[in-house]
């Protein structure tokens, strides 16, 4: 195969070549006979100012010469050395390789560049890539304005393009390009495309509102018969994605060439390889399920989180209250309704409609497979089974069984029934029979098992890939091909690292909406030579649930979806501590505000306060040095709170049992004042003892009852409060609580 494409690699360098004289005569021709028609050079065709990019569409020559000049700049990327292509890392060709695979070293924009041999006619192939929202799953919407022929056999396409943006931090994008489709003479099909104009060009202002306007730079497919049947196919994707439009913290995603392999170039000749296998029949599934089904199944899942993320305003997404500050984004949909895909009779269409809420949060040092596979395999350890039995009930038709109406209690078995997967096994579809029995006497022999439709991606931390995903759906339990579905859902993207980002880090903290509580380490200079590589390794997560929600029940269900999400990014921090390779790690404490100390600093100003103020000691000896200090004091028994000396006092810290007696997170504990906390007998014991508190230092509270950010009840034995003060043991920086023996009564 090797000595194939070397010999095929010569031949289309020589045609290249005979190409672009042929084009050079051509564009002094028209340039000659019409010099208004269009100007042939590069910069012009993608700066035309918006007025000439309606004569541009209205001008079949002026058009023709730009399609020319595409394909005679794509040949050049995909067979040539218009771009300098080095190796994909982590591809290297061998012979269970489905293809070889270049990245850009140095070029404008970010390129990539495949080859590969698949047992496919060259005119299929080209169905299947311009079909671009079946195989890149970033595709929302793709639609041809106009097309016609171009005198030569082929095809002329003016087409507009919207693509998801992947996180809930940045928009999304959306291209307006001509595609340009023709047969060379040797027999080969080709398919390139470009961006044509500015951003004013293309379809309603109205329709790209949500839009960043990107570029596609010359592309495409070269699709070449083989003799003995199947097509050698040479893939170019090369974009201009105008990373200066996203925070800082994501350039690398709009960055990197590596990137736009994975998602697309990758992505195009697996999937026509997975569709070559179906088709010979190499490819079989369980339970009976045909490919075809299998993969609309996964499309569908994948889109409707993209959609969930993305939450556009022509979907009838709008947000929900929010002020700019809040951690977790509440967006409603009332029209929305679960449609199946072929039978409007099972589409299940709600009084209220749906409600998603979503977040994106920074994670360091903690790998993205790792981290969505713990999640796939301990369910547990994150979900809420009642909300998961909630989802259930929701898929039959005008049930709408709210958390806690009928108590079920989860055995801890959860069932993997694979369904299928692509083949290299980058991504499953699989089964989840979550075992539960209803807590009520009468329901006691009822089973109250719930099944998921689940897709995860990205597991295998050895493979490459742009991102690991585990996004679910309720189903019943014997889904039919057109089973409605509403998706939630993990996205991990890892980002890669710039020498810069360690002198960045504050900035980044002020960028993400959760970041603040996911950068937590030792006081140190983390822009300092030393440290080790694998403490800049960052990924962004984002997480989006949706919920159905009858038109009375909107306020419950939005409260119920922001604190339960609150509470998966609560548990999720607490698994990315514990897989984190460099021990204590993300998800310790809080990035306190750019005055007050780091997470160690005010732990061994907490510490040391109350050794100065009660005389005894709150961790044990041992437990003092270095960074134990923020471990032992986050893993501490009793739940230890930090409030500001405000006149409204704000919680600023909390270890892991303050958070679980108050059910938030680090997050949502800086917008909890003091007073909320409390019943009225505490109010009145604190403020008895709040002048001796700031004389003496120190205050004991009696026991009594304090409320979690739930409305729960919670008991304690005794509550200790006393001054924390900074190194110089005479600035107060704030106020510490310990709740002693407490529990939810």
């Amino acid at each position: 195969m090797n000595k194939l494409l070397m010999e095929e690699n010569d031949r289309l360098q020589k045609q290249v070549s005979q190409l672009v004289c042929e084009n050079g005569y051509m564009r002094q021709q028209l340039h000659t006979v019409n010099p208004s028609a269009t100007d042939a050079s590069c910069d012009s065709v993608v700066t035309t100012p918006r007025q000439n990019s309606l004569r541009d569409a209205n001008n079949p020559a002026g058009l023709l010469s730009i399609a020319e000049e595409t394909l005679a700049e794509f040949l050049s990327k995909a067979t040539g050395t218009a771009v300098d292509w080095v190796q994909m890392p982590g591809m290297k060709p061998g012979p269970d390789s489905v293809g070889i695979f270049a990245i850009s070293e140095s070029c404008s924009g970010v390129a990539a560049r495949a080859c590969g041999l698949v047992s496919l006619e060259p005119t299929k192939i080209a169905e299947i890539v311009k079909d671009r929202p079946s195989w890149f799953r970033d595709c929302r919407n793709l639609e041809v304005f106009t097309m016609f022929p171009a005198g030569n056999g082929g095809t002329i396409e003016l087409v507009y393009t919207q693509t998801f943006a992947p996180t809930t931090l940045a928009p999304a994008r959306d291209f307006w390009t001509l595609r340009y489709t023709t047969t060379l003479e040797n027999g080969s099909l080709v398919v390139c495309e470009r961006s044509l104009s500015g951003s004013g060009a293309g379809p309603s202002t109205a329709a790209a509102a949500q839009f960043v306007r990107a570029e596609v730079l010359p592309s495409g497919y070269l699709i070449r018969p083989c003799e003995g049947g199947g097509s050698i196919i040479h893939i170019v994707d090369h974009q201009n994605l105008e990373a200066w439009s996203v925070p800082e913290v994501l350039r690398p995603l709009y960055e990197s060439s590596k990137v736009i392999a994975q998602k697309m170039t990758i992505a195009a000749l697996r999937y026509i390889r997975q569709i070559a296998q179906e088709t010979s029949g190499e490819v079989v599934y369980s339970l009976g399920r045909q490919p075809a089904v299998l993969r609309t199944f996964s499309q569908r899942l994948s889109r409707g989180f993209n959609d969930a993320i993305n939450g556009f305003n022509d979907d009838g997404w709008s947000i929900m209250n929010c002020d700019g500050t809040e951690d977790v984004i509440i967006a409603i949909n009332s029209s929305k309704s679960l449609s199946s895909t072929s039978n409007p009779a099972n589409a299940l269409s709600y009084l209220g409609g749906v409600l998603c809420a979503k977040a994106s949060m920074l994670l360091q040092n903690v790998p993205p497979a790792v981290l969505v596979r713990f999640l796939r395999e301990h369910r547990s350890e994150w979900a809420d089974f009642n909300v998961d039995a909630y989802f259930a009930a929701s898929l039959k038709a005008g049930s709408y069984a709210y958390p806690g109406m009928r108590p079920t209690r989860f055995t801890g078995s959860q069932i993997i029934m694979p369904l299928g997967h692509t083949i290299e096994h980058e991504e499953s579809l699989e089964v989840i029979r979550l075992e539960g029995h209803s807590l009520a006497e009468e329901d006691a022999f009822l089973s109250r098992d719930i099944h998921l439709l689940q897709l995860c991606n990205g597991i295998d931390e050895n493979a490459v890939g742009a991102c690991s995903e585990l996004v679910f759906a309720p189903i019943d339990e014997m889904f039919p091909d057109d089973a409605p579905l509403l998706p939630s859902g993990f996205r991990v993207i890892p980002l890669d690292s710039k020498p810069s980002d360690g002198q960045d880090s504050l900035n980044t903290n002020r960028t993400l909406d959760l970041a603040s509580s996911l950068e937590v380490g030792p006081a140190t200079n983390n822009a300092s030579g030393d440290a080790p590589s694998c403490q800049n390794t960052r990924s962004v997560m984002t997480i989006a649930f949706q919920f159905p929600f009858d038109s009375h029940l909107q306020d419950n269900v939005a409260t119920m979806a922001r604190q339960y999400v609150r509470s998966v990014i609560s548990s999720v921090q607490r698994v990315a501590m514990a897989i984190s390779p460099s021990g204590l790690s993300p998800a310790v404490g809080p990035k306190l505000s750019a005055g007050s100390p780091e997470a160690l600093t005010l732990a061994h100003w907490i510490c040391q306060s109350y050794s100065y103020h009660l005389g005894a000691e709150l961790l044990r000896s041992e437990s003092l040095g270095g960074d134990s200090v923020l471990k032992n004091l986050w893993e501490h028994q009793d739940a230890i709170l930090c409030c500001s000396l405000k006149s409204l006092p704000v919680f600023i810290f909390a270890n892991q049992a303050g958070l679980d007696m108050l059910e938030t997170t680090l997050v949502a504990l800086q917008d909890i004042t003091l007073d909320k906390i409390f019943d009225e007998a505490g109010h009145k014991a604190l403020c008895s003892d709040f002048a001796k508190l700031m004389q003496e230092g120190f205050a004991y509270l009696p026991a009594g009852i304090c409320m979690s950010t739930m409305g729960r009840h919670v008991s304690y034995e005794q509550a200790v409060a006393w001054k924390v003060l900074a190194a110089d043991e005479s600035t107060v920086h704030c106020l510490a609580f310990s709740f002693v023996n407490w529990s939810f009564v």
